[in-house]
């Protein structure tokens, strides 16, 4: 094998590992849409029983109350039926939620504070 060879090949090796390199160390850019950032919710919520001794989470329902290019508010509500009991007229908001759209992050709104905290389950519960 020739020098120029050699060093053809060294060139293309360097560029494919540098390039490998780049792309691992880039972050990872993902956007959740609503029903992304919803599961994510539910999932957080059900892992950490935040609800089990207040209400069934079948006797609630979420909603996104406010959505930018950052992040989903969710809030969650008391369903009044024959099952869950209550007035049906009414369906008091019991929580409200921010599931941020890239990263994921949940935060919580501490309604005494009027402060949007880190999600904490035992805050919570």
């Amino acid at each position: 094998m020739n020098t120029i060879s050699r060093r053809l090949i060294t060139f293309i090796i360097t560029l494919a590992a540098v390039s490998l390199a780049t792309a691992i160390a880039r972050p990872k850019t993902h956007s959740l849409d609503e029903d992304g950032a919803l599961n994510l919710l539910l999932g957080a919520i059900k892992r950490d029983q935040v609800y089990a001794k207040r209400i069934s989470l079948d006797c609630v329902t979420f909603a996104a109350e406010d959505t930018t290019r950052i992040y989903f508010v969710f809030v969650l509500r008391e369903n009044h039926n024959a099952k869950c009991g209550g007035d049906p007229d009414l369906s008091p908001a019991i929580d409200r939620y921010r599931v941020y759209r890239a990263s994921g992050k949940i935060e919580w709104l501490d309604r005494v504070a009027d402060k949007w905290q880190p999600y904490t389950p035992a805050q919570i519960k």
